[in-house]
């Protein structure tokens, strides 16, 4: 650019474009995408597996390539990227285009599937988009792809495509780099792959990565009956593990590292906010009004759970003498609100809209149990160092729970909330190194004050 074309304008008129590798990263994706429309219009009838091999190398080739060139040309350290100047990451019009197509996709999912083209083709065999899958579900199964593996696959993906890119950004912390790899390995073994397995070798499938009351039928009578009597020795082990992990290992290990040793290690839910959710975690509402929502609204889902589940032992336990019709109804309508409007529809529709924890902030029961623990029980805390706060704000707005962390360091009080998910943001992007995520007693004392004393 020559001399006499600069501008002195503080928003630069001459915005850097996208260099030669992120234009071919680019191109991958629409080939992706075009994989994905043509199985929709129902290109993948005859050979899936080709088209279903350029889908997703197309997806997640480029999304890493562009990711790679996005951070790895720059120097390490937080890349923000412009977040809050991005339509889609603003609540912009991409943003509502986004959480529309978000949320009208898991509208299809969980009650029209057959758009999805399941069970649309010839002698009841699939068609469509679903039909794209049925070479990898074959492979992993010895069974035709449905709705729900569609999804997971589609999960998966993006846990992994974004998770490479989460990484890249968050090199320069270890941290991240090591709860990434952790939610991404949780997720593509335990909550794809081995539920898969389970299915071919006819084994009740089963998600070790997720527990009651997340997970709420894994405390249900009839369920637990279910994997007990089933033939072999899986079905036991399922039982006790079920069991096991809900009532023992959460407190456990609430008690030693916190939340964070679920929500943001473990849990698939937490995994595709951490990843795909990355860049709306800012938009999460960092209100009183919010607080004060999000405390009623989870515990209140908490206690839903807890009587369903209550209401359906004793309605075993009597044979469905006793509340047998209300049981029934009341699970409904649960799975329904819950299960999928609140943790699906809402909980990952609205990303670009309420910011990337909206389930596991006002909804998920799971993070309510964790969430006692860690408050009252748990030896995680985040310290602060007041001595060293400059209030930039970057620790509050990208809080994804929607903490104040700011107001926490300014008075040197060390974070002990609830809904902390100890996803250790707030550190990361702190240039003073203001906050540590830490293991011990509570002394009630900032770590400038403990260094003092």
């Amino acid at each position: 650019m020559a001399q006499s074309d600069l501008s002195l304008s503080l928003a630069n008129p001459y915005p850097r474009g996208y260099n030669t590798w992120q234009k071919l990263a680019l191109a991958l994706v629409g080939l992706g995408v075009l994989g994905m429309l043509t199985a929709v219009a129902g290109g993948a009838a005859a050979h899936p597996a080709p088209l279903l091999v350029l889908t997703l190398a197309g997806l997640m080739g480029g999304g890493a390539l562009f990711a790679w060139q996005a951070y790895m040309t720059k120097p390490a350290g937080i890349q923000n990227n412009g977040v809050f100047f991005l339509s889609e990451s603003r609540r912009g019009a991409w943003g509502w285009v986004l959480g529309v197509v978000l949320t009208g996709f898991y509208v299809l999912l969980y009650w029209f599937p057959q758009y999805f083209g399941l069970g649309q083709g010839e002698g009841g065999a699939n068609a469509g988009l679903v039909r794209l899958f049925d070479p990898l579900s074959m492979a992993l199964r010895h069974k035709p792809a449905d709705q729900w593996f569609l999804y997971g696959t589609f999960y998966t993906v993006a846990v992994l495509t974004m998770g490479f890119k989460f990484a890249l950004k968050y090199r320069h912390n270890r941290y991240q780099l090591i709860r990434t790899v952790s939610v991404a390995f949780f997720q593509l073994v335990f909550a794809f792959l081995i539920p898969a397995w389970l299915v071919m070798m006819n084994e009740p499938e089963f998600y070790f990565s997720y527990f009651w009351p997340l997970k709420k039928e894994y405390l249900f009578p009839n369920d637990l009956n279910y994997y007990m009597t089933h033939p072999g020795t899986l079905g036991v082990f399922m039982t006790f593990w079920a069991v096991a992990i809900a009532l023992i290992g959460v407190p456990v290990l609430t008690y030693f590292f916190g939340k964070r040793w679920y929500c943001s290690w473990v849990c698939g839910c937490g995994g595709l906010a951490e990843t795909a959710g990355d860049p709306f975690r800012h938009l999460s509402d960092k209100s009183l009004n919010a607080w004060k929502i999000e405390r009623w609204l989870i515990h209140s889902v908490l206690v839903a759970i807890v009587l369903l589940t209550g209401v359906l032992w004793i309605n075993s336990a009597t044979q469905g003498q006793v509340l047998g019709g209300f049981s029934q109804g009341y699970a409904k309508w649960y799975g329904f609100l819950i299960g999928s409007m609140f943790s699906g529809v809402i909980g990952t529709g609205f990303y670009p809209l309420m910011g990337s924890r909206v389930w596991c902030r006002f909804g998920c029961p799971q993070a309510a149990i964790l969430g006692i623990f860690q408050r009252f029980f748990s030896r995680f805390r985040i310290t602060t160092n007041h001595g060293q706060c400059i209030s930039c704000g970057n620790c509050s707005t990208y809080c994804e729970m929607g903490i104040d962390v700011r107001a926490y360091a300014q008075r040197g009080q060390n974070i002990v909330r609830a809904s902390c998910v100890g996803c250790g943001i707030c550190a990361a992007v702190c240039p003073r190194g203001v906050l540590r995520l830490e293991n011990g007693p509570d002394t009630g004392k900032s770590r400038m004050e403990q260094s003092l004393f």
